[in-house]
């Protein structure tokens, strides 16, 4: 079984590695069709190793790498977008289709196909951080092949910014699965607000002590370009004095997000009180015409209760549904990497291709670009969570409220009306959220 040297998929989150096998035989041949699963092998990097102790250990990825074998193909449909995916007939998300799906753009093809949709977000303003580890060197080059690709406007040094944590240099994360993860922050960041100016804060290691001090460098810069927003697409599990950190998340005017998970369960900083904890979705499409017929919860969303954080008062609407613990998600995005997205990444395999990405790691800087472009900021996170909150189960309330679909595989955890441990209070749809958010 060859790889394909442009094209693979992977799911991106924080914590528990797992190695897959994807095969198709001829009784299975439908059943990939219509999931569009290509045959191919699924390997999980090594920044999947997970290290847990006292302190948080390691932050790390969850990584799902899908190399395709020789006869892959997707269906042979005709791109008709002027901005369209590297490989025509497949149904992963692009910029333009996550803006036709959450409506922040006028839906002008019903479904949002992502082969005929075309309208970008134009927005953005103030300033965006994402916060990965190690360096990844290919940071502006790769994000300019993808802007070109999908008809975004083009990284410059005045847009866009690389900044080491510590003052120097990181160790090279090449081939890590760092780089992938850095590769799809930026990328849907900028994809989602445009306009916003955008930092990537390389910390100098994947160890806790480094990740915050470079969550506190992100905080900075937010600041100091007027506000805006932090996202953090990684994690670990949950650790008795994970309060000690809460701190690290309360720059005024910087509104953080993190991303909830692929496995059961919570996990930290997701948590903290202080953080918009990101869950993940999918979307739903007839695969023959490509047409978005709904959104679901994906079943590895991460989701719950708290170890250790009690429930901030901004949740006290759904008290009665979790008890005294902070439980999470807050919101939710896209996620499934059935349905993922288009990512361009030079480094990971040294030849350049096109990936295409799942896992809760693309709903965070998803979250944090369509709030940044919505461009209603706030002081901070507590702040937008309480915004959030005070319209939980109202209908035309900025949020598509998803209720179908379940998480947590042994907690039997459900989508359902109103708040839940899967999605949260639902998705971002259309002008209306920027009066929710």
């Amino acid at each position: 079984m060859k790889k394909v040297p442009f094209f693979c998929a992977l799911a991106v989150a924080g914590l528990f590695p797992e190695t897959y096998i994807w095969s198709q035989t001829a009784s299975q041949s439908h059943v990939a069709h219509a999931r569009m699963f290509a045959p191919g092998t699924i390997v999980s990097p090594s920044s999947n190793a997970r290290i847990r102790n006292e302190d948080g250990g390691k932050a790390s990825t969850n990584l799902k790498i899908l190399s395709l074998a020789d006869n892959a193909a997707p269906p042979h449909l005709k791109a008709a977008a002027v901005s369209v995916p590297p490989v025509a007939g497949y149904f992963f998300e692009t910029p333009a289709s996550l803006a036709c799906v959450y409506q922040l753009v006028p839906v002008t093809q019903p479904g949002c196909n992502p082969n005929l949709v075309a309208t970008n977000v134009t927005g953005g303003s103030r300033a965006i951080a994402i916060v990965d580890a190690f360096d990844y060197p290919a940071a502006m080059s790769d994000l300019a092949r993808f802007s070109s690709q999908f008809g975004l406007p083009a990284p410059t040094s005045s847009n866009f910014q690389v900044v080491f944590a510590a003052g120097t240099r990181p160790p090279d994360g090449s081939g890590s699965g760092w780089d992938i993860e850095a590769a799809l922050d930026i990328e849907y960041a900028h994809g989602l607000a445009p306009k916003a100016k955008l930092y990537l804060v390389e910390a100098a290691s994947d160890a806790f002590s480094d990740m915050f001090a470079a969550v506190k460098k992100a905080s900075q810069l937010v600041a100091a370009a007027g506000g805006g927003e932090v996202s953090m697409s990684w994690g670990g599990a949950e650790f008795a004095s994970e309060k000690t950190l809460d701190s690290h998340m309360t720059t005024q005017n910087v509104v953080y997000f993190a991303s909830s998970g692929d496995s059961p369960g919570t996990s930290y900083p997701c948590v903290s009180p202080n953080v918009v904890c990101v869950g993940g979705t999918g979307n739903s499409r007839n695969q023959v015409t490509g047409k978005l017929g709904g959104e679901v919860a994906w079943n590895d969303t991460g989701g719950g209760t708290s170890l250790y954080e009690s429930r901030p008062e901004y949740q006290n609407p759904i008290s009665s549904i979790i008890g005294s613990k902070r439980a999470v998600p807050d919101v939710a995005a896209v996620a499934d990497p059935r349905t993922g997205v288009w990512v361009y990444n030079s480094t990971y395999d040294g030849a350049g291709a096109w990936f295409t990405v799942g896992g809760t790691s693309v709903a965070s800087p998803v979250m944090a670009g369509i709030v940044n472009s919505s461009g209603h900021f706030h002081q901070s996170s507590i702040a937008a969570l309480t915004s959030i909150y005070s319209t939980v189960g109202a209908v035309g309330a900025g949020w598509n409220d998803v209720t179908s679909g379940a998480c947590g595989y042994y907690d039997g955890l459900l989508a359902k009306q109103g708040w839940d441990a899967c999605t949260g209070v639902g998705t971002p749809r259309g002008t209306s959220f920027k009066l929710a958010f």
